[in-house]
């Protein structure tokens, strides 16, 4: 009996080691909203959130993007397809704190009239509080440009087929796997470009790595100036929570945003887009997510940006913020491509922000009730007057009959 208890316990555990492992395997890679994310063997990386300021003139196509990622991968490769060849350089977060502010939801005050808890004679405030609102080229792939930004080791490619992207990051240290590199034909067949980024947080620009990568590009040195301070939010060696962001810089005569890639995702996604342009934008289609929602539409004048808005805006534009979740990303059959909206009107979201009423600056409620007093007074003291004057008048006597003599 004791024996077929072990037997029992010893393929238990066995069969735990094996379901495991493969999660360790099916686990390898996640691909990201605009392009996918490869950690090197046995490691796993997933993106919790991606949010990506784009800024369109008609011509030239800018994505600033912030990645946000759980899991123990150390290092990681990023690939981002483009239309056009690209310059990448350092992203700052503060970008995305500037353009949360613009966007956050207004409050609508609703008036109330008595005082509550915190208003005169209760307290000082008014209203309720607003809410928490170089490795070697492989065939078939030209390396069109390498820099080493912060922590970042970005290899800008040319490939002339999704083989050779493959054994490029093979060669690198990174698997792509079969999914993601079946999404890669139709930007080959479209003549596209790639952006490689090889994250490593403990690399620093002395090390091998850094030297084949040469020096910064585009105003960001090796130790991130010009961005964040060279700033990764990362867990001792490990990549995790919010990567600093990469800014990218492309021709393209329309205003698309590259998601077929997350296609190959294991796990849901989700989307933020901030988007300034002419006009006011919208999704062509929901490419197989749920329908975007739009949570600020509006146009900003230049005197009203934020530092870093008005450096990426560059003139007045409209600015429209883009929600969206895909539950089950291996719907995505597309990339987005964003269009002229029907109109310009405005769009702002609300919430309800109560507030003493007032009059003339003075609280409603004193004015009514200083009143109310102020007649019962009135009536009071007229009353005492009248009764005052009734003991003050001598009373009335009857006529005498005449005297007789």
């Amino acid at each position: 009996m004791r024996r077929g208890r072990g037997t029992l316990r010893a393929l238990a555990l066995v069969l735990a080691l094996l379901g495991a492992q493969t999660v360790a395997v099916a686990w390898p890679a996640y691909a990201c909203g605009c392009g996918a994310m490869v950690p090197a063997d046995q490691s796993r990386i997933g993106v919790n959130q991606e949010t990506s300021a784009v800024r369109w003139d008609g011509h030239t196509e800018q994505i600033v993007m912030r990645l946000t990622v759980h899991g123990d991968a150390e290092e990681a490769a990023w690939i981002m397809p483009v239309p056009h060849r690209a310059s990448v350089r350092l992203g700052e977060s503060r970008l995305f704190d500037e353009l949360a502010a613009l966007t956050a939801p207004r409050p609508e005050e609703r008036p109330y009239f008595w005082p509550r808890s915190g208003d005169w004679p209760f307290g000082d405030t008014d209203g309720a509080a607003a809410p928490p609102g170089a490795a070697a080229q492989g065939p078939g792939v030209d390396v069109v440009g390498r820099e080493r930004l912060g922590p970042f080791d970005v290899a800008r490619l040319a490939a002339d087929d999704p083989d050779a992207l493959r054994d490029w990051l093979r060669d690198n240290g990174f698997r792509l796997p079969p999914r993601v590199a079946g999404q890669l034909a139709p930007y080959v067949e479209r003549n596209w470009e790639y952006v490689a980024v090889r994250l490593a947080p403990g690399k620093q620009q002395g090390s091998p790595d850094a030297a084949n990568g040469g020096g910064a590009a585009d105003g960001g040195d090796a130790a991130g100036n010009g961005g964040d301070g060279g700033a990764q939010n990362v867990r001792g060696r490990v990549l995790s929570g919010a990567l600093q962001p990469l800014h990218l810089t492309f021709s393209s005569d329309r205003l698309v945003y590259p998601m077929r890639l997350s296609h190959a995702a294991r796990e849901p996604q989700s989307l933020g887009l901030y988007i300034l342009a002419p006009h006011r934008m919208e999704t062509r289609d929901a490419i197989g997510g749920r329908t975007p929602e739009v949570t600020f539409a509006d146009r900003l004048e230049t005197a009203d940006q934020p530092e870093l808005v008005r450096e990426l805006a560059d003139g007045d534009v409209h600015l429209t913020a883009l929600q969206q979740s895909f539950p089950e990303p291996e719907k995505i059959t597309g990339d987005h491509v964003l269009r002229r909206a029907a109109s310009d009107s405005p769009f702002h979201r609300t919430y309800d922000r109560d507030v003493l009423l007032r009059w003339g600056g003075v609280p409603a409620w004193t004015v009514t009730v200083g009143g109310a007093l102020l007649l019962v007074l009135v009536v009071v003291v007229a009353l005492l007057v009248r009764r005052g004057r009734r003991r003050n008048t001598p009373p009335r006597h009857p006529a005498c009959p005449p005297c007789e003599a």
